[in-house]
């Protein structure tokens, strides 16, 4: 008897494993859902695909190269719960960056990787192109960047002509307006400067990425080093009072105002 309920609980704890393993994770991203998933899903409603662009580039010594990179999945992800209907494409890690020879803008800091414009723009392009194929409606480019955002713009004019309707490619100013500009407005009306918000690895930057992976800060070092400037790769602005409760304030507007925009961008469709 006592080996007959051994028996029992083992195969009920089997069939339950079993039923585990059977149900589509709870997650948006794309990669980590099987094609059968990703096509349930699709048919289910979830016709708006995000692909996360960043970059792969220096923030002075303080900030790690992948910075634009995490930060663009994470805030993709928390767009695309809200939105309720969206999944999330692999990020794009690869973008223009500067010229290799001689090395200019951030190439002249190891770690950074450009490509060109052109093939920069194509890839774009033929990963949405491969969305549309599968069945999304919606290809939403959210660039954490600000030195390719003139391309997405060219790519999004490109598919929208080419695909007259039937899919969508979008833009949303919101996301960079709001990561940029926006958030620098905020930090203003908290009586931060604008020699220490900065535009590059300064207070707003460092303080978003504290808020999204304080792993890839090295603020101790920050905080009790010498003030950087260009020639480290922090441009116009101060880092050492960066905070991640100043950076959830950004990380707060540009999921807010990025969904608005594209639930009124995606209305009906």
């Amino acid at each position: 008897m006592h080996y007959r309920l051994l028996a029992l609980l083992g195969g009920l704890l089997l069939l339950a494993s079993g039923a585990t393993f059977a149900q589509a994770p709870h997650t948006v991203l794309l990669e980590d859902l099987t094609w059968t998933e990703i096509r349930d899903q699709v048919n289910a409603g979830k016709t708006t695909i995000i692909i996360p662009i960043g970059g792969t580039e220096q923030s002075g010594p303080g900030i790690a190269v992948g910075k634009h990179n995490a930060r663009a999945v994470y805030l993709s992800k928390k767009i695309a719960e809200r939105l309720g209907n969206a999944l999330v494409a692999p990020v794009v890690a690869y973008v223009p960056e500067g010229g290799v020879a001689p090395p200019s803008s951030h190439m002249r800091f190891p770690g950074t990787i450009t490509v060109p414009d052109a093939v920069f723009e194509q890839m774009l392009e033929s990963a949405a192109q491969s969305f549309a194929v599968h069945g999304f409606r919606n290809v939403v480019f959210l660039g954490d960047h600000g030195g390719y955002q003139k391309d997405l713009d060219r790519v999004a004019a490109k598919l929208n002509k080419a695909w007259a309707g039937k899919a969508r490619a979008i833009v949303p100013p919101e996301y960079y307006a709001s990561s940029s500009e926006g958030y620098a407005q905020q930090l203003r009306q908290r009586g931060y400067r604008d020699d220490e918000i900065g535009t590059h690895a300064g207070l707003a930057d460092t303080s978003l990425q504290l808020a999204v992976a304080p792993q890839m800060v090295r603020l101790d070092t920050l905080q009790h080093g010498p003030k950087l400037g260009q020639a480290d790769g922090v441009y116009g602005g101060d880092p050492r009072r960066a905070s991640a409760d100043l950076g959830q304030l950004g990380i707060d507007a540009i999921v807010l105002h990025t969904v608005d925009a594209l639930k009124k961008a995606t209305q009906g469709r």
